[in-house]
């Protein structure tokens, strides 16, 4: 009952907001696009019983958000300079090695910008690795996250170097946070999705389209919402045999979260909490009966775990999309917040595999293999 309260006001939300606001986009850079409110968008969305017939024709999805251990950040993964294939072909064995089956990725407009065909092939040549070793793609186009501590927007050529000791010290937003907020630049961002999910659209090697990673991230001044809205109605004029989503945050009956529960094909989350938090989130989420898959998780000192949290995804035939594979740039393995010249920690944050290929804990990886048997 509770979760039919919160659908029903997520609506009514709605109904105000397409009553109150325009969501249309006046520029000289935007491509034509047919006249779709809230309701012609929420008409184009997948029903439960096709996206459940979908999630039921999958194996248990379980897997991890893969960067290049060789790459700071989503830009020196992909710009032709710095794509390394080889990397990528022992980094999915290893992949498959444990039984991974999903590999979630995030791309960047700047890339497609400057080289939309080069982008492509590169695209293909990854794609290509992933189905060798048995794994499909989880595709995320925008994210709001970005832990670099210099104010500066997203740029191609050489990127930083990693900090030692830092979290995640390159990351960068996509589109930078000035993009985000000018409805005059979202043009380029629009001709980018579309080209992009229209490549793809009947592509078997994709699994889900990400439009939108945490939305909610307030990062550098970024209000994504009305970017949000644009997107999701650029990818339904498509209409990709793959269904789209956005990570939603919850907790809360805010626009954006009502927005997520109205629009997305599957309910996507992320959680780095302890198995006493991510159960009520669960339930709640599994309530609107749609297929379900945490597609971020696993923060070893904040008791998010393999051994706390994968078996009852597995139980719950919840997608199971964990942080990292390998040790590399990112410094994934040092905890949120940590300092520059930090030594390693004792405990990892995220990742699986040290640089050399090592397990950095034999009993997760057994672990993994065990639950990941029966796909």
């Amino acid at each position: 009952m509770k979760n039919k309260v919160i659908l029903c006001i997520c609506v009514l939300g709605l109904v105000i907001v397409s009553l109150s606001s325009s969501l249309s986009v006046a520029s000289e850079n935007s491509l034509p696009k047919k006249d779709n409110d809230t309701y012609s968008n929420l008409q184009r969305r997948w029903s439960a019983e096709k996206a459940n017939r979908w999630y039921d024709s999958q194996p248990w999805i379980i897997g991890c958000n893969y960067v290049t251990s060789t790459a700071i950040n989503q830009i020196e993964m992909w710009q032709e300079e710095t794509f390394d294939p080889e990397t990528i072909e022992k980094e999915m064995a290893l992949a498959e090695s444990i039984g991974f089956n999903t590999v979630r990725v995030f791309i960047h407009d700047l890339i497609w910008e400057a080289d939309a065909e080069g982008f492509k092939k590169r695209l293909d040549r990854f794609f290509d690795i992933c189905e060798k070793h048995h794994i499909k793609v989880i595709f995320t186009f925008f994210t709001n996250g970005s832990y670099s501590f210099k104010p500066f927007e997203p740029y191609l050529g050489k990127q930083p170097d990693p900090v030692p000791g830092v979290h995640n010290s390159g990351w960068v937003q996509s589109p930078g946070s000035k993009d985000v907020n000018d409805p005059n630049k979202w043009g380029r961002l629009e001709r980018y999705v579309r080209d992009i999910i229209s490549t793809y659209a009947n592509d078997d090697r994709i699994l889900l389209w990400c439009l939108y990673n945490e939305p909610w991230n307030k990062n550098k001044g970024a209000n994504a919402l009305p970017l949000l809205r644009e997107v999701f109605d650029w990818a339904r004029d498509i209409n990709p045999t793959q269904p789209l989503t956005a990570t939603i945050r919850g907790g809360s009956l805010n626009e954006m979260d009502c927005f997520l529960l109205e629009n997305c094909d599957v309910i996507t989350f992320h959680s780095y909490e302890s198995i006493d938090a991510v159960k009520p989130k669960v339930q709640l989420y599994k309530d609107f009966g749609r297929p379900v898959v945490c597609t971020e998780y696993m923060a070893r000192p904040k008791g998010s775990t393999f051994g706390a949290i994968l078996p009852f995804f597995q139980s719950e035939r919840i997608g199971a999309i964990s942080f990292g594979l390998v040790a590399g740039k990112g410094n994934f393995q040092y905890p949120w917040g940590s300092k520059e010249g930090s030594p390693e920690p004792a405990i990892w944050f995220h990742d699986i595999f040290r640089n050399d290929g090592a397990p950095y804990d034999i009993n997760e990886v057994r672990l993994i293999k065990e639950l990941s048997k029966g796909n």
